[in-house]
Parts: structure tokens; sequence; C-alpha cells
């Protein structure tokens, strides 16, 4: 990797441009310029930046005099553009950029005072393969060359590092279509000798009327890969989502996360968003934030028949279990669309919607009358208007409240719907139960020292997550993969049938060891300890007790029905402590990250 973290310029030699114009586009996450260069037989060229120079076509001769420092420069008098960048002229940024043919195929990052330069060099070809005629030696007889370009990213010098490795993926991505076209049809090669021309043209004829033009913007119209590039940073400082096709023929998608995943104004770390996607387990489901028909309209023409049945059959009532058999597809070949939707920003994760799902108000939603939300609610649902709705989540409320039986079965229907439609602007959030250990103190025990080890630590040997086969982007393949419990690989979850058996017994006194004593009578002194098989369910989940798995995965990890676990609570509820909150992995997507 070629990096020079900094080259400090004479600041003499080039001036500074105030804060107010370096900002201008808000967010760091956007690329200052893009700027493509070459190197070849006849030295280092710019073909082409954007944005560039702005230079005022009806230049005056009293703009062209010499104004005072001192005179307070305005908008309309500033003859620069807003880009950090504009400081270095063609001729430096082709020197700095286009690097020597042995840096091509790597990393290529330059930081220059607050300007820091990312891209990915690529060799055409050899340095030392110009031929020349052996019978007409003649310069005149010697074609001119490329040996190699680059697509460079002008970012900010405190851009996230993050955000600098994405602008590398982009340009290396567009290097390489380059590259294929150029070895297919010459394709870079006229596109230079198009820039080139067009360059020297406007030289020409500034020389000659002595009005200052700028090359590039002549150079847009009539050139297609200026347009791409264009096209790409306009997409970069907008919406964050690329979508090219070079030469009307490769294909160039590409997302910046920083710009895509935002909630209530935030925008959610790429390294977050990776933790989730990493986490999501067969319980979940998907839900895709643009109807079926739009994201069919978005695809390209080649891309996968899995990703379009998987859209085609994708519901939020269906966990990715449920899909992958309704897909007939690999439950890690769900997992890794799923992600690739997420990532994309077409797709968030939440559990699927039933009865018993318990939803209430973002505290984050926007709540006006009059809001452009409200207004696309009504349209949706005439007769319906969102502030109404919203009240009805003011607290925690389960689905299965709104369930009337003399309804209609279109009612249900309806407001399914309409929870799906708040669930996609992040208006709710879903609470789950959270269960917790928590054995009151005997009176003559000291307190514990800070340093005593929790639960957590003392029960050695028992996995809490599922499957590593389970998680996003594991090597192994789907025939590794095991949808049962984590504690399967216990002998706890294998307990025998038949009460008071001396087997079960001893595996019932084997789980209750990792407690302590006090734990262990507190736990043995309620009635429903009395019953082995109470007794027993409660110690095969006692691993589940520390407030970090929500009943939905207990009941999918231990195949249980809702019931049972609540009863269960229930029984124990002198010792156990439920608490409903988030879950961490869906609550990325619904509430704003700290």
């Amino acid at each position: 990797m070629y990096k020079q973290s900094s080259l400090d310029l004479d600041p003499r030699s080039m001036p500074r441009q105030p804060d107010a114009i370096l900002h201008k586009n808000g967010e760091n996450n956007s690329p200052i310029s893009v700027i493509l260069v070459s190197s070849g037989s006849r030295g280092n060229k710019l073909l082409f930046r954007y944005p560039f120079l702005k230079v005022s076509e009806n230049t005056s001769s009293s703009a062209t005099k010499q104004r005072s420092p001192y005179v307070l420069r305005t908008t309309g008098d500033s003859t620069d553009d807003s880009d950090g960048d504009s400081r270095f002229s063609d001729i430096i940024l082709a020197t700095i950029l286009a690097t020597k043919s042995d840096m091509c195929g790597k990393k290529f990052e330059l930081k220059i005072d607050s300007v820091r330069f990312v891209g990915h060099p690529t060799l055409l070809q050899p340095p030392h393969t110009i031929q020349v005629s052996k019978t007409d030696p003649s310069p005149k007889r010697e074609m001119p060359t490329m040996i190699l370009f680059s697509v460079v990213f002008a970012l900010r010098a405190n851009a996230d590092p993050s955000v600098i490795s994405c602008m590398h993926n982009l340009s290396r991505r567009i290097a390489i279509a380059l590259q294929h076209e150029e070895r297919r049809c010459q394709y870079l090669t006229r596109e230079a000798k198009l820039m080139l021309a067009m360059q020297d043209e406007i030289t020409t004829m500034t020389e000659t009327d002595g009005t200052p033009q700028s090359p590039f913007r002549h150079i847009l119209p009539k050139c297609k890969l200026a347009r791409d590039l264009k096209e790409a940073y306009d997409s970069l400082c907008t919406t964050g989502v690329v979508r090219l096709h070079i030469n009307n023929w490769l294909e160039i998608s590409f997302c910046l996360p920083h710009k895509i995943h935002r909630v209530g104004g935030n925008h959610i770390p790429p390294e977050a968003l990776e933790r989730s996607l990493k986490a999501i387990r067969p319980y979940h489901a998907l839900l895709l934030l643009d109807s079926e028909k739009a994201l069919l309209a978005q695809l390209p023409l080649d891309c996968s028949p899995a990703l379009v049945r998987l859209i085609k059959i994708c519901s939020a009532m269906k966990n990715l279990q449920q899909l992958a058999q309704d897909a007939d597809l690999a439950l890690l070949q769900v997992f890794q669309i799923a992600a690739h939707l997420v990532y994309g920003g077409k797709a968030i994760i939440v559990y699927p919607l039933c009865e018993n799902n318990v939803y209430m108000l973002s505290p984050h939603a926007n709540i006006c009358l009059y809001s452009p939300l409200a207004q696309q609610f009504a349209q949706q649902f005439p007769g319906h208007d969102l502030p109404s709705m919203l009240a009805k989540f003011s607290l925690p409320v389960s689905l299965s409240e709104f369930r009337n039986p003399l309804d209609a079965p279109v009612h249900e229907a309806q407001l399914i719907q309409m929870v799906v439609w708040m669930l996609q602007r992040r208006l709710l959030i879903q609470l789950h139960t959270y269960v917790c250990l928590l054995v009151p103190p005997s009176e003559d025990q000291p307190a514990p020292p800070d340093d005593e080890p929790l639960l957590a630590s003392r029960m050695t040997g028992r996995s809490l997550s599922t499957p590593s086969a389970l998680s996003f982007g594991s090597p192994t393949s789907s025939d590794d993969m095991t949808l049962t419990s984590p504690s399967m690989d216990n002998s706890s979850a294998e307990l025998l049938p038949g009460g008071d058996s001396p087997l079960n017994k001893r595996m019932t006194e084997t789980l209750l060891a990792s407690l302590t004593e006090h734990e262990r009578q507190a736990i043995l002194s309620v009635p429903a300890a009395q019953n082995p098989e109470d007794l027993r369910m409660f110690a095969r989940l006692l691993h589940y007790f520390r407030g970090h798995h929500h009943l939905e995965e207990i009941m999918y990890n231990e195949n249980m029905r809702r019931s049972q676990l609540k009863t269960l609570f229930d029984k124990f509820r002198s010792v156990l402590v439920v608490t409903n909150h988030e879950d961490p992995i869906i609550s990325l997507f619904q509430s704003p990250p700290e």
C-alpha cells in the first residue's frame, strides 16, 4: 500500500480557502472532488476533474484588475469553486496523483494540508513496451501510449477511515471496469484523446481572445466517461448510491453506508451496522423499505435469481428460516441476501409480526399534525390519520389488543399494513421481554465485594449464542448449519422424562452447581421447586436468565411455547426479574445510535 501520511507544501505558494467554503458540502462523508489522471509516453495528464474551476464566461476588464486584500469577499465575487482542492492547479494534481508503475494495483492515499487524495492506480501496459519502427525511427511514427491511469477522490483530511476505505473501493471498481473496456475496445484511450483534444482547443481559444474558460465544462457534454464521473460525484454527495454503466456496457453498483443508513437524522456507524448484520438469527424477519415492484425495477438485468425469488416472497410476517424454506434456498444464502439488502438500505431487520408483539411510539418519531408523513399516511390509508394511530402506541401495547372478533378480516390485514408502514418509517419500536436471576440477599450474609464474579462468569462451559454457522458471513457450508438450541451441546437439554429418576436429579444438581449456596437455597425454597419438572425446566433455562436473551429467542432455541415460559416465570417470580426493552440487534434500525 502506498500511503503518505502528510506532505506539507509551502502555504505561501498556494492560497488557503476559508473554512466556510471548504465545508460548503456539509458533511465530511461527501467527497470534495473526483479527478481522472493518466501517465504515458507524453507525460502525466489531468484528463478531467469535477467540480471544475468555475471561471466567469464574460469576465470584464475590471474583474481582471488586482483586488485589494482588504476588500470583503462576497459569494458572488468568488471565482473559486467550493472544493478544497481548487488551490491545486491541474499541473500539480497531474504530477502528484499520477504515480509510478510499481505503485499500481495498490491503494493510493496522499494527505496534503486539509485534503486527502484516495485512489487506485491501475496499469494498462508495462512502461517499456512502447514499440518504435526500426525502419523509420522518426519520433512522428511513435504512437502516444497510456501506461497507467487513476480515478482519485479528494476528501477532507479528517474524513473517517471507513469513508476512506469506501472511496478506495469505488475507485478500484471504476478502475477495473475501465481497464476491461480498454482491453476490449480501447474505450479509455478514445475518451482520453477526446478530453485532451478539448483541453488543447479551449487553451487555444483562451490565448486568442483572452477569455479564461474551463475546458472541463466543455468536455462534459461530449465525453461519456466525464459524465459518468460527474454522476458518481453527485450521487456520493446526495443519496450515497452510485449506479454507473461504463461505456454503456459494464455496470458499477456502489453504496456509501454513511449516507444511506440514517435514523432520526443521525447516521448509523458502519461498524455498528456490520456487528448487527453478523448477529442476524433465523427467527428474525426481513422488512423491505420499498415496494416489491420498485425494488425489482432497481435490480440489474444479470442479478441473482435467488435475490429476485426472495424479494417476491418476502414478508414481515415470515422469519428468515421460513423464507429459506419457501424460496428453496439455503439458510446461509438467505442470510447473505438479507445482509446485502440491509447494507444497501433496501431493508431492515425486524422480528416477525404476530399478535404478541409489543410496540410503542419511538421517542424520535415526527408527531407533527401536518408533517409530510401524516399526509402520506392519509393517502395510503383513507379514513385514518397518523397522529391518532400513533397515539394508540403512546404506551407499550400488544397487537392482540387491537383485535376485535367482530371485525372483518380486512380490518386485521389493514392493521398489519399500517404497522408495517410505521416500522418502515421508524415511527415504532418493539419491546422484548428479558429475564434476570436476582436472588434477594440474606440478612446475615455480608455484601459481596465489587470484584465478585457475576453469574455470567460463574456459569462456565455454556454457550449463549447460536451456533457459529448461523452467523452472517460464516465460511461454513449450509449443510453444517444446525438450528438446535445452543444448550443442546450439553446434557441439560436432554433431561429424561420420568420425574424423580436419579439421573435427572444429578443433572439438575449439576446445572445448579454453578450458583452460590445462597442462590441454590433461594431457588429451592420457591414452592414451584418442589415439582421436579418445573425445577428441571428452570435449571435447563438458567443460562438465559441474565438479561441477554429475550423471550422469543428462548422460544426459538428451546422449541418452547410462550405460555410455558410465562408460566415458569410466574412460578419463580420471587427470584426472577422481568424487564422489557429493545432488542440491541433490531434497535439499531429503530432508534438513532447514541
